[in-house]
């Protein structure tokens, strides 16, 4: 009895049965500058306190934050007033786009078609630094956030003795939201640095990540909110530059070219959009960060494309992600993604496989077209057809890419979702390796409870292509069930050995794929740990006809401390059977490679930590020691980090890998040094080198921005390849981008 009596007590505490705050309809101009002296700041009341999340997640916040709403035809309006202890407020740089952990800001969250599984971020900090993002599944994993969307609207801030204060102006053209609608869900969050307390408006348990969309309120409009009018954006571009291939004088890329192109956004309805792009041009989208791949297979790295970016999760979404909820977050970090496979991965839209090296290198779109977002309440919708150019020079086909995916909601927070993916090989002839066509069809049931306990997904992907493969299917399940003390997570996924999915991201074919997770936390609230996590977990693979083929097990502990470091230290027994043979030392083929047909089991532990970000000095450090293969291996990958704020950021990105195997000794590394200037919350200078002893090559990035408007930018970029060994240049380019965009 005592315990149904403390179960239902936990349950009442997170309730969401708050009543709707009243927004008021103005006709008062408001002049966004983070001074509150407009009258409607004075009168409107606050939409409710702050708990704090963390350190503790049952009181309210030490330092409250005050949060006001109002709107007229064109805008909605937010005003906050976060008091804090004293003046001394901690940002990475006057960088737009901020992670928002470890530095002062405030986030606002709109979940405007009240599904909570989707919805639009907006944040700003002390500096009037401003950052925008897509939330998708709920938000229930800092996976499911997506910080590369940008669009319009303004922020400004303004620092007191002991508070700080902003005022933001969101158009509704920026948003999506159903014609005639008077009701959406709203949250919002703030991190203090000063006592190192992060704040929501709705109480959260820990177990749940801050920005989970089933803890809102919900707001309440004066009247019916209308269709904004036309909602039509003309993004035009114009870029020239000079690229030289050294190792190819022939390639017909070599030399100055101007290109013009651009991108439309239409508002089909409130809540439909409809994307155009014509001869895009990717010039300023920042290079990845490189990783050196332990691992036999490939890995991938975030979507940063503009015209990809909304309502991604309708096409990107499918699939099997790794998700463990004991990892602590990577922060401002990035890096590569985390999906184990998917029918349709967007970037595999301009790259394709050089026929004369087999690397990939991008291959220029043509065109695209995206239709995508909400019907009505229960039906969301993605269109997408893009073509892309032939290459003859690199043996590369243009193609034809069309994918339809079509979501339904179910009960508080699902849906049954559904994809179908066709390629349409344009000249066969060009990419001999290449089927005419491709084309894979999926369903997928996603489930998260309303109290956010339950989550889980089964899918089935079927592919199809003229060599008419045996078990071209891919299918998985998975389901996760958290509380406060314990967590429990079951996945699994079955690939046969016909998948083939031309457009997703199949790093490899046949195999059973089961991964188990068993973690209990406790909150000891001293002065050094906040929270600690123990359990155990496994991933192990199975082929048919080898047996097992990879597997990591072992015990964990993960940890949270007061002064917002945290880690996760792992034990790991390791088996891996090669059937094929493998360049274990990571030298590019230059030493001996493991043969196959051999299976290793060895042992290892690994650590992943994270300092105190708050300091002008911190760390992120994976360590890796012990058995690998038949050998050894020190590893050690991380960030040394340095903060002159607002202004510079420097970072030391770094891996070290000493592998002592019987056949060889290899040293792989790979340096990565990084400034951030920004000079001011328009104009950023960031440059960075990345050496990669595996593939000998020194790369030069450097990039200035300047946002002479909103959304509206000129770029300069620099971009050099050495070959490390002989000190020759590989490639150089200088590109010049100018966009703007019109509101028509």
């Amino acid at each position: 009895m005592r315990i149904l009596l403390l179960l239902l007590l936990s349950l009442s505490a997170f309730s969401q049965t708050t009543a709707p705050y009243k927004i008021n309809f103005i006709t008062e101009k408001i002049k966004v500058d983070g001074v509150l002296d407009e009258q409607i700041w004075q009168t409107a009341p606050n939409v409710g306190d702050f708990w704090q999340y963390f350190p503790s997640d049952t009181l309210k916040a030490i330092y409250q934050t005050e949060v006001k709403i109002a709107y007229d035809d064109k805008n909605i309006y937010l005003s906050a007033k976060c008091y804090a202890k004293s003046k001394k407020y901690v940002t990475f740089s006057y960088r737009r786009d901020y992670r928002g952990g470890s530095n002062d800001n405030i986030s606002f969250i709109f979940d405007t078609f009240n599904d909570r599984t989707n919805a639009f971020l907006f944040g700003t900090n002390p500096f009037g630094v401003m950052r925008e993002a897509l939330l998708y599944n709920g938000g229930t994993d800092n996976s499911f956030f997506s910080e590369f969307w940008d669009n319009k609207w303004v922020g400004e801030s303004k620092i007191y003795d002991n508070y700080w204060t902003t005022e933001v102006a969101i158009p509704f053209t920026t948003l999506r939201f159903k014609d005639g609608t008077q009701q959406w869900l709203f949250k919002s969050y703030r991190f203090d640095t000063q006592i190192n307390e992060n704040s929501t408006l709705n109480k959260i348990p820990q177990n749940q990540i801050i920005m989970n969309l089933g803890y809102s309120t919900p707001i309440e409009f004066e009247k019916p909110l209308k269709k904004p009018g036309p909602n039509i954006s003309l993004i035009p571009y114009i870029a020239t530059g000079n690229s030289t291939d050294f190792v190819n004088p022939k390639n017909p890329n070599n030399g100055t070219r101007i290109n013009v192109g651009g991108d439309a956004k239409i508002a089909v309805t409130s809540g439909l959009n409809l994307d155009l792009t014509i001869n895009p041009d990717f010039s300023n989208v920042e290079a990845d960060r490189q990783v050196i791949n332990l691992s036999r297979f490939d890995i991938n790295f975030p979507e940063q494309r503009q015209f990809f970016l909304e309502n991604s999760d309708l096409f990107s979404g499918f699939g099997s992600y790794v998700i463990n909820p004991f990892l602590p977050p990577q922060g401002n970090l990035g890096g590569a993604g985390n999906q184990i496979i998917s029918p349709f991965f967007s970037r595999q839209i301009g790259i394709a496989k050089d026929s004369t090296t087999g690397l990939g290198v991008p291959n220029r779109i043509l065109y695209g077209a995206r239709l995508s977002g909400k019907l009505d309440d229960n039906w969301r919708i993605g269109l997408l057809n893009a073509q892309t150019a032939d290459d003859e020079f690199k043996g590369i086909s243009g193609a034809n890419f069309g994918v339809l995916a079509v979501q339904r909601k179910i009960f508080s927070r699902s849906n049954i979702a559904g994809i179908f993916v066709n390629k349409q090989t344009l000249h066969p002839e060009l990419s001999p390796k290449l089927t005419n066509f491709n084309r894979v069809g999926g369903l997928e049931y996603n489930f998260t409870s309303k109290d956010s306990r339950w989550q889980g997904k089964a899918y089935y992907h079927q592919s199809f292509s003229e060599t008419k493969q045996k078990e071209a299917f891919s299918n998985g399940f998975s389901l996760m069930y958290s509380v406060q003390r314990y967590t429990f997570r079951w996945a699994h996924d079955w690939v046969g050995k016909g998948y083939d999915a031309e457009v997703g991201f199949v790093p490899r074919k046949d195999f059973l794929r089961i991964n188990p997770t068993l973690g209990f936390s406790f909150y000891p609230r001293t002065k050094l740990v906040n929270r600690y996590s123990v359990g155990v977990s496994l991933e192990q693979y199975t082929m048919p006809n080898v047996g097992t083929t990879d597997r990591t097990a072992g015990p964990f502990l993960s940890m949270y401390f007061n002064n917002s470091a945290r880690m996760l230290l792992s034990l790991n027994q390791n088996y891996t059977y090669l059937f094929s043979n493998f360049d274990a030392l990571r030298s590019n083929g230059k030493l001996p490679a493991l043969e196959r047909g051999q299976g290793f089991t060895y042992y290892n532990a690994s650590l992943n930590f994270f300092s105190d970000q708050r300091k002008k000095w911190w760390i992120f450090a994976q360590p890796l020691i012990g058995q690998y293969y038949n050998g050894n291996i020190v590893s050690l990958t991380g960030s040394l980090n340095y903060r002159y704020q607002p202004y510079i950021a420097l970072a030391m990105n770094f891996t070290y890998n000493h592998i002592e195997l019987p056949i060889a000794t290899n040293n792989v590394f790979l340096i990565g040094p990084r400034l951030d200037w920004t000079f001011s919350k328009k104009v950023f200078l960031t440059t960075y080198l990345q050496y990669n002893s595996q593939f000998e090559n020194m790369n030069v990035n450097t990039r200035l921005q300047w946002r002479f408007a909103p959304v509206s930018d000129f770029f300069l970029v620099y971009i050099d390849n050495y070959n490390t060994a002989n000190g020759e240049s590989r490639n150089r380019s200088i590109q010049a981008k100018l966009t703007y965009w019109f509101n028509l």
